[in-house]
């Protein structure tokens, strides 16, 4: 028998065939970092400063690292028991998956479009995936009423991506309502900083089913530290420690997480926020001046979800000018739409001047005008 074979056959057989997530990074494997514009992975602008200490670095480190989770609590100003440090938010929604999914037997539900790996963990473990997708970026709630008892958690992304909105904060009481007795419902705070009032965290007392998952990966421009944190009631968190790695938090990355959790850290992660913001506002008013762009959507985020017919030109002209950003038609209710992450002044201002450069040279001048007119003429006399 040929052993080149011995994975496939041996491997689940819905994994031979599943398209792993298509992170911005996976897309441009291969790329030269340096030579490119990233505005297509929701990171923050500008270069990160860190210092580390190798001091321990040949023992293993805690398991929940005591300072990195008193530097979070007071952050989110919940007790300790009710945090767990994992590494960045994805691994939170694999924990959740694999703590209350059986697998081939339970499901999870997904409001459509939403974030890929809620679908891609769920796949990994052999949970099912319903879906009931959102209603102008608003949840359904009857059709959510609709799915009580076939699911074991429910994916709620606040704000969405790549939609960018906030859920009303009503729906979001009401789901909780909805899955009291029957479901675990996960809101995805990982954009939470570019709107903090906004945030579940004080319903967390009210609700034992709800579990908020959240990340330093954006806001905090800690995308390649992988740090994130989970948010539930006790009897969730341990259940989910039973269910992770015994050293999620390498110690390098604790020191680096607790210093960005200290009031300077935090006074400059509250000035990226507001810079942020006032980009993205600057952004959407020129795109909705564009006649080539059909829409902008609203974004409590760090980037902005846009439609137009000329998804492909705008789409390859960055890219020929060596701007990365996300092409998210693909995803429900998106046909047409592209993503740009929200980076510093000049690489938004080179976006504006590449697109603008790009339909430019595509008109026609008006030479070639003049030549149109008359070879139009002629054919009208003959």
């Amino acid at each position: 028998m040929n052993n080149v074979n011995i994975a496939k056959r041996l491997a689940r057989e819905e994994l031979i065939e599943m398209v792993p997530y298509q992170s911005a990074r996976r897309l441009q494997a291969g790329s030269e970092n340096n030579a490119k514009i990233w505005l297509n992975a929701n990171e923050a602008p500008g270069p990160g400063i860190y210092q580390i200490s190798g001091d321990s670095i040949n023992r293993y480190p805690d398991f929940q690292p005591e300072n990195l989770l008193n530097a979070y609590a007071d952050y989110c100003r919940l007790p300790v028991d009710n945090i767990l440090a994992t590494r960045g938010a994805d691994e939170g929604i694999e924990l959740l998956i694999r703590t209350f999914c059986k697998a081939y037997r339970d499901n999870i539900l997904i409001c459509p479009p939403t974030y890929g790996m809620y679908t891609i963990s769920a796949e990994n473990h052999g949970a099912g995936i319903i879906e009931v997708p959102l209603l102008n970026n608003e949840l359904d709630l009857d059709g959510l009423a609709q799915e009580v008892g076939n699911t074991t958690l429910v994916f709620l992304c606040s704000p969405g991506n790549p939609t960018g909105n906030l859920l009303p904060l009503e729906q979001i009481e009401a789901a909780l309502a909805l899955f009291g007795q029957s479901a675990v419902v996960v809101v995805d705070e990982a954009y939470i900083e570019f709107c903090p009032q906004s945030s579940v965290s004080n319903l967390l007392s009210n609700y034992p089913n709800l579990v908020i998952v959240r990340t330093l990966s954006k806001a905090f421009a800690l995308a390649g530290l992988r740090c994130g944190f989970t948010l539930a009631s006790t009897e969730i968190i341990t259940l989910l420690s039973k269910v992770i790695a015994p050293y999620p938090v390498p110690g390098p990355v604790a020191d680096i997480a607790v210093r960005a959790l200290e009031k300077p850290a935090l006074t400059q992660m509250s000035v990226r926020v507001k810079e942020n913001n006032i980009l993205r506002a600057e952004l959407a008013d020129w795109l909705t001046e564009q006649s080539w762009c059909q829409r902008v959507f609203n974004s409590d985020a760090n980037f902005l979800l846009f439609q137009t017919q000329d998804k492909d030109f705008i789409f390859n002209a960055l890219t020929d000018a060596g701007i990365l950003i996300r092409d998210q038609s693909k995803q429900l209710q998106l046909d047409n739409c592209l993503r740009i992450s929200i980076g510093n002044k000049r690489e938004l201002g080179l976006v504006k001047q590449v697109i603008n450069q790009a339909f430019n040279q595509a008109l026609p001048q008006p030479e070639q005008k003049q030549e149109s007119k008359q070879k139009q003429q002629t054919l009208s006399e003959n």
